[in-house]
């Protein structure tokens, strides 16, 4: 449409990766170069990563065009195949008629026509795109292919082309062997705002513009912006401004243009588990739910209320002390949330809450430490049995949703499980969806009521399912639906190594064991309600 009115012979911003508009700055020259070298030497295993739309196929296309005559170019599209669908589609590539073979039958037929190429002095290369999404028995496969090798040479050379999930999936243990074979990495940078009327320049040219077509210095500031130096959203986002300027039968491209391609691309925002940023808010949301969860705890009856009552007053007499005599005080018990992983003790958690000689203050303090605790625990009890449970809409819509949400899932998608309680602790499970929707939304964050065993055989529940975490009321303790609990999951992964290298990424930072589970496995364990023991073998 634009044009004749720019001087254009063709579309300047295609996303479709044509080798005549490949840009050769940002070291993406360099990449080129380095990956034919790489090839033609004919070791190990490559691998290239970038984001989303950073430019990875235009270069796995450029590689494929700049190959020496003698190199033989094979391409693996799909990323889901199984083990033996992957020999079956090498051999088609192969030109090999295998249809019907045996996987081991494939895999001779593949070493024979690959030595009879060797020897006629070809050289077979394969090409891997969105190799983040292959299973990990796939890229166990691909590995295995690279022992197919003369004494001297590699039978096939094999490049990886993915996002950097790929990288994570590689960093877990059970691929090491594979990471080892990996001879050369690369990865592709972002565009710089420095280089983005470079690149704007180059693709125009390619296109047939003669003269420099001018964005101006705020456009190129809110084009950097929002396109993150993601190649393919500066396409989409140049594009799109070109026609906003040929609206507006103007010959250069404003912040206006650039601002009204913005408001028609609402781009997808990165996933919160690409970065370590997750890790850190799940943590912190834990910790959220742990704190609650204690609080219910301690609060559930009036001893317990008293004993928390009077560990507050004991802290807040001792900060007046410390005033006096400039001693340190104590810290106060959900201080060390961070220690959660060993079970807590109620006898001994109340008993040092009211041993006003276990803090640090004069002889004088001590008989307002005595008069102030009793005080409030005189007073802590019916205020516990007077304060309503807070509603618990959110928890209610999230739990009618996260049901939605599990009926269109396939039964073999993992999740990850990183938090149980029981069912009745509803206030705990609002704070922390309400704390989680605030931080991270709520979008990848399931709440499923998990029915359970009868209060008299039910087990003490923990954060997350360890019998390290948090342990809630002991089966003497438990209310009438303790059996039934509350899980909480997160994600959706294809197969097991896409689950491992998030759950891998959030281990380190979480307070709670983060568990493995499936779709099939959480639809049975709705399904299963476990009969109460009633008679003599019940207490």
């Amino acid at each position: 449409m634009y044009l004749r009115h720019f001087g254009l012979r063709t579309a300047p911003f295609g996303i479709t990766p044509d080798p005549a508009f490949f840009y050769t700055g940002n070291t993406r020259g360099e990449l080129l170069d380095a990956l034919r070298y790489a090839v033609t030497q004919g070791e190990g295993i490559i691998k290239l990563t970038g984001e989303v739309g950073s430019g990875k196929t235009m270069l796995c296309r450029m590689l494929a065009d700049c190959l020496p005559p003698h190199v033989d170019v094979l391409y693996l599209l799909n990323p889901r195949l199984e083990p033996d669908e992957v020999l079956h589609a090498i051999a088609a590539e192969l030109d090999l008629a295998l249809d019907g073979c045996r996987a081991d039958a494939v895999l001779r037929a593949l070493h024979d026509e690959l030595i009879a190429r060797h020897a006629a002095g070809r050289q077979v290369v394969l090409l891997a795109e969105e190799a983040q999404a292959m299973p990990g028995a796939t890229l166990e496969a691909l590995r295995l292919l690279t022992n197919l090798e003369t004494a001297s040479h590699k039978l096939l050379q094999i490049v990886l082309f993915g996002q950097p999930e790929l990288q994570h999936t590689l960093d877990l243990p059970q691929f090491r062997q594979l990471k080892e074979r990996i001879t050369h990495s690369f990865t592709v940078p972002r565009l710089p705002q420095a280089l983005l009327n470079d690149y704007l320049a180059c693709r125009l040219a390619a296109a047939g513009r003669t003269a420099p077509l001018v964005f101006t210095r705020a456009a190129l500031r809110a084009l950097a912006r929002a396109s993150q130096g993601i190649v393919r959203r500066i396409n989409i986002l140049a594009d799109k401004a070109l026609l906003a300027a040929y609206a507006d039968d103007a010959q250069q491209v404003s912040a206006r243009h650039v601002r009204l391609a913005i408001a028609d691309s609402p781009f997808y925002r990165a996933p919160w588990h690409a970065g370590k940023l997750l890790a850190g808010a799940l943590s912190a949301l834990m910790l959220v739910l742990a704190a609650a969860l204690l609080w219910q705890w301690r609060t559930s009856s009036p001893d317990r209320a008293a004993a928390m009552a009077t560990t507050t007053a004991a802290t807040a007499v001792t900060a007046a002390a410390t005033a006096a005599t400039g001693m340190a005080p104590p810290s106060s018990p959900l201080s060390q949330l961070s220690q959660l992983s060993q079970p807590s003790q109620p006898s001994q958690a109340a008993g040092h809450a009211g041993q006003p000689g276990r803090t640090s203050h004069t002889d004088d303090a001590a008989p307002a430490h005595a008069a102030a605790a009793a005080a409030a625990s005189d007073a802590a009890a019916p205020r516990a049995s007077t304060v309503p449970p807070a509603p618990s809409t959110l928890l209610d819509s999230k739990l009618a949703e996260s049901r939605d949400w599990l009926a269109q899932q396939g039964p073999q998608q993992r999740v990850l499980h990183i938090a149980s309680l029981p069912a009745s602790d509803t206030v705990a499970a609002e704070t922390f969806l309400q704390q989680a929707q605030q931080a991270i939304g709520l979008h990848d964050i399931h709440v499923f009521r998990l029915p359970g065993a009868a209060p008299a055989t039910a087990a003490p529940t923990t954060l997350a399912g360890t019998p390290s975490g948090l342990r809630q009321a002991t089966p003497a303790q438990a209310p009438a639906n303790a059996g039934a609990r509350l899980a909480i999951v997160y994600g959706s992964y294809a197969d097991q190594a896409s689950a491992d290298a998030i759950r891998a990424r959030l281990s380190p930072a979480s307070p709670q064991k983060i568990l493995l589970s499936n779709i099939e496995s959480i639809r049975t364990e709705m399904k299963t309600v476990a009969p109460p023991k009633t008679g003599r073998g019940a207490p």
